[in-house]
């Protein structure tokens, strides 16, 4: 889906929450279905990042956005229950979900990994990802067609030295995409992951401080995957783990 290409209106009255919108692919994926018609909630743990987000896209004549401040490690059932209410009283629906949050701790051996760096990782890249989800599930089932979209890693598809507690959570991820896309089999919901690839992102440069950026995709360079996914052109898909990029 490296070349699909959206209409004007692909996301036209479309309601879609993001993620760890106030940076890198999260941004980025924010502003794009929102140039595309949708109304975009906000969510990150940084409210001044969301903040420029959310300017952004108003200054550019897109939907007015929302915004959620909510920082994943800390949030609670109630909390994503809360937000799953706000949603319904607002909007009447949820048609995406893009769980783009993330973190990537630190890289070394398993053997020499910290216990509270593996509990935070698995926190926010499974445990948070799956309550938040599942709150999400009610007003998900009010959309005529709703996607809910994962992010992957190529180190969660084919183990690698050193990825440690990242790696494990990006595994644990496709299998949840995997599990719930059965669980919703042919329903309005449909369940998916992206694989990013190497991206021009902070996360990134974390994992490889010394690598040369201009020569990595930028996030802008992923959308067409993401716009995908979200559109009801992939309203047959469920269940795939998708590539953002062409594989070299």
């Amino acid at each position: 889906m490296h070349t699909y290409q959206a209409t004007e209106n692909a996301l036209k009255d479309k309601v879609i929450l993001i993620t760890g919108a106030g940076d890198g692919i999260g941004r980025v994926a924010a502003i794009t279905y929102a140039k595309y018609g949708a109304t975009v909630i906000l969510l990150g743990k940084t409210t001044n990042k969301l903040e420029c987000v959310y300017d952004e896209i108003v200054n550019a004549g897109y939907p007015k956005p929302a915004i959620v401040p909510m920082d994943l490690k800390g949030a609670t059932k109630q909390n994503y229950r809360d937000l799953a209410a706000t949603i319904e009283s607002q909007f009447g629906r949820l048609d995406g979900l893009l769980n783009n949050a993330g973190i990537l701790g630190s890289l070394g051996p398993l053997e020499h990994f910290c216990s509270s760096t593996f509990e935070n990782i698995m926190k926010v890249n499974v445990t948070a990802q799956a309550m938040l989800t599942k709150a999400l599930f009610p007003v998900l089932r009010k959309s005529e067609s709703a996607s809910i979209v994962f992010t992957s890693s190529g180190v969660g598809r084919k183990g690698r030295e050193f990825w440690g507690p990242y790696a494990i959570s990006k595994f644990a991820v496709e299998g949840m995409m995997q599990t719930w896309a059965c669980e919703v089999g042919k329903t309005n919901i449909r369940v998916n992951c992206i694989n990013p690839g190497a991206t021009r992102t902070s996360m990134r440069a974390a994992a490889y401080p010394g690598e040369d950026r201009d020569a990595l995709a930028t996030p802008e360079d992923l959308m067409p995957t993401y716009l995908y996914l979200m559109s009801d052109d992939s309203s047959e898909v469920n269940g795939e783990s998708l590539d953002a990029q062409v594989k070299k």
